[in-house]
């Protein structure tokens, strides 16, 4: 581990300027990935410290922010909550596990509950791949500006099945599942001032950008998580499936939210987290589902929409049907 400077930064206009402010030569490493890193929770931060991934100058510490910690729900205005909001904190929300029953899941069934309580949303949105190549600081893949792709050719069996020509490893947050299947949105804050991309719009594929997983600038802060109101026709609901019963990375995970008039679907979002390198919207099976009363055979025929185009890997293609089938159940789960 590289020599760095630590500052807590007392204000959100303070964090900005330590982001601009130079780094002493000192602390600067010949191999330094970023002059500075900024830390919330610090959960995966550390961990890419200690595996060399990222070797900082600076580490900018926000837990001492005022009012990035603050969590609201207004029938108008809907949820919104800052990056500071701990997994613990939304699983904990009244509002959250009435309104937003598949963000409520997913929070619920996150890691363990030692780290549900010190990890952060903006941490969680902002973490890097848990590939194991990528993690490893004796593989230069793609993602960190290598040529090669050993995950393709090598031990690929918890990787994407989608989108898997440029790097199939998947995006590691299933609250980014449910968040996307809301419509969620992220306010980003920088010297600039302040932008608001929709998630849809803030993780970067990996055909788009390898060694990126969104479009946040290096000197840009997440300050706000918006999610627009929900009504009482609105139905949700979450399933993630790992290699063991608890506290596992998840292997498939899967959200759905439903506009229910009566037993019939005015609109749907059907999203999958741990298949492709951004959570992903799958459109197709949404619109077989729309205007239609939601039985069982209509969920299966969703569900076998939703894994059409899949290119899985050597050992990971047990996937396509373990999508399938979580498909259907999670949208009868939406449903009941």
């Amino acid at each position: 581990m590289n020599r760095f400077e630590y500052v807590q930064a007392p204000s959100l206009k303070d964090a900005i300027n330590m982001m601009n402010s130079t780094v002493p030569e000192a602390l600067l490493q010949k191999a330094a990935s970023s002059a500075h890193v900024v830390k919330a929770g610090g959960t995966d931060l550390l961990d890419l410290i200690k595996e060399g991934l990222v070797e900082p100058g600076r580490v900018i510490d926000l837990s001492k922010i005022p009012g990035l910690d603050k969590l609201s729900y207004d029938n108008k205005t809907g949820l919104q909550f800052g990056p500071l909001v701990t997994i613990a904190g939304l699983e904990e929300s009244a509002e959250v596990k009435k309104n937003y029953r598949a963000l409520y899941e997913s929070a619920a069934h996150a890691a363990t509950p030692q780290l549900r309580n010190m990890a952060t949303m903006g941490g969680n949105l902002m973490q890097r791949p848990r590939c194991w190549y990528f993690r490893s600081s004796a593989h230069k893949c793609r993602k960190k500006g290598g040529y090669t792709c050993y995950a393709q050719i090598g031990q690929n069996q918890f990787h994407g099945i989608f989108d898997t020509n440029i790097c199939p490893c998947v995006h590691p947050s299933s609250l980014a599942t449910a968040l996307l299947a809301f419509d969620g949105k992220v306010e980003l804050t920088g010297p600039e001032g302040k932008r608001v991309v929709p998630l849809s719009e803030f993780f970067t594929p990996s055909e788009d950008k390898v060694t990126q997983e969104n479009v946040a600038g290096s000197k840009e802060i997440i300050t706000n998580i918006m999610l627009p109101p929900v009504d009482a026709n609105t139905r949700s609901a979450y399933f993630k499936m790992g290699q063991r019963e608890s506290y596992d990375w998840s292997i498939a995970d899967v959200a759905v939210v439903l506009k229910m008039d009566g037993k019939k679907c005015t609109d749907a979002r059907i999203v999958f987290g741990a298949a492709s390198s951004v959570p992903l919207r799958r459109e197709a099976a949404e619109a077989i589902l729309k205007g239609k009363v939601v039985t069982e055979k209509l969920a299966l025929e969703a569900a076998m929409k939703s894994v059409e185009g899949a290119t899985p890997l050597k050992h990971n293609a047990y996937k396509v049907k373990l999508f399938e089938n979580l498909t259907k159940r999670v949208i009868m789960q939406a449903v009941a």
